[in-house]
This record gives structure tokens, C-alpha cells and sequence, in this order.
């Protein structure tokens, strides 16, 4: 059916270019060329009911589904990631393919219970070799290995990871710690009980009071 498909069109491009074709010769090959595709076509057996089926299905390609859970581990020569996927190890080998580069890997896993399954990691934290990474079926999981250039620690998987952290570690360093302690009240407020949110008000009531007092001016 997908063959049939391919022929029409084809044809199709066959007969645009001989609309546009001047020189006789090139005319010539592109009407036999024409010709040969109508025969072709006309010889097809005829679709039947399920291969109509077949056909939108495999043009559809299926309902992909993009993979954002996945953890992690590493040795010393390898970073390890563990992706969970039900019924993974039934599919042929071939359905799950990894596509690797120096800083990056992406994944497909094609058909699985009729849904294609994909994770994209780009800008991996150090290199990997190519050649020495792999990916391995297990049951329920798949296992990627990306071999490590050099043998040393990942703090993390990715770039974006390492500035996020940096960036959260500055903030952290920075921040005013009265700030600090009034986002922790904040929060135990919302989540206290009756006796807590008394508690903590009370607390707050005082600490104004003494603040206000402390501002007064002596000689009013």
C-alpha cells in the first residue's frame, strides 16, 4: 500500500517536470518515464479494507509521547540513565534506537502498545564517546550508557542542571537571612494547624511591638 502510494506520487513529479521540460530529449525520458509509472500503477492489486487501515496508520506514524522521568546513576567510566517503559523488552530490537553524540543523545522507541516514545538530552555536562556508548534492554526499562571521555565525577547530567544550580547556590549565598526566615514562617504558617497560626501571630505581634518601640525617637 505505501508502495502505491510512492508511485502516485511520483507520477505526480514525473508529469510536473514534463510541463516544464523544453529540450526534446529530456521530454522524451520523462514520457516513458511517465508511462512506465501509469502501467505500474494500474498493475497494483487493489487495497483492501485493512491494508486502507494499515496505510493511515503507518502515514500517522502513531501518538508520540514524550519521556521526562528518567533517573540516574554513574561508575566511573560510564553515566548510566534508567528510563521505566512497560512492556519495552517485548518489542524488536530494533524499535529502540539511541542516537548519540559528543554532548548530547536522543532516543526513540517506535510502537510500543501503538504510542512512539522519545527523550532528546542535549548539552550533557562533559563529553561522551560515541563509539564506546550503548543502550540496553531490560524488562520494563531501558538502560542508556554514555561513556564517559574522562574518568571523573558528574555532579550532573546536563549544562542546564550545573547553571541552575550555580545560579540557585547564589541566591542562596546572597539572600538576606531575615528574608530566609520569613519565607520558613510564611510557610509554616499555611501549613500550621490553629495553635500554630496563633503561635506564630502572636510571635509576630510582639516582634512589631518591640520593633516600634526601638524606632521611637528619645526626645519626643
Amino acid at each position: 500500500p505505501l508502495f502505491s502510494n510512492q508511485l502516485q506520487k511520483d507520477l505526480e513529479e514525473v508529469k510536473e517536470l514534463l510541463t516544464n521540460a523544453t529540450r526534446k530529449r529530456v521530454r522524451d525520458v520523462l514520457a516513458a518515464e511517465k508511462q512506465k509509472l501509469e502501467l505500474e500503477i494500474k498493475n497494483q492489486p487493489p487495497l483492501k479494507p485493512k491494508d486502507v487501515a494499515e496505510e493511515e496508520k503507518s502515514s500517522l506514524g502513531g501518538y508520540t509521547v514524550k519521556i521526562n522521568n528518567y533517573g540516574w546513576d554513574q561508575s566511573d567510566k560510564f553515566v548510566k540513565i534508567y528510563i521505566s517503559l512497560s512492556g519495552v523488552q517485548k518489542l524488536p530490537a530494533e524499535n529502540v534506537q539511541v542516537n548519540f553524540t559528543e554532548r548530547s543523545f536522543d532516543l526513540l522507541v517506535k510502537n510500543l502498545n501503538g504510542k512512539n516514545y522519545t527523550m532528546t538530552f542535549n548539552n550533557l555536562l562533559k563529553p561522551i564517546s560515541v563509539e564506546g556508548s550503548s543502550r540496553k534492554i531490560k524488562t520494563d526499562m531501558i538502560l542508556v550508557m554514555c561513556k564517559k571521555k574522562q574518568e571523573e565525577k558528574w555532579d550532573c547530567l546536563t549544562q542546564v542542571e550545573k547553571e541552575s544550580k550555580e545560579k540557585e547556590k547564589a541566591a542562596y549565598d546572597t539572600a538576606d537571612p531575615s528574608e530566609g526566615l520569613m519565607n520558613i514562617l510564611k510557610k509554616m504558617y499555611a501549613e500550621g494547624d490553629d495553635e500554630m497560626k496563633r503561635t506564630i501571630n502572636k510571635a509576630w505581634v510582639e516582634s512589631r511591638e518591640k520593633q516600634y518601640k526601638g524606632d521611637i525617637p528619645m526626645d519626643i
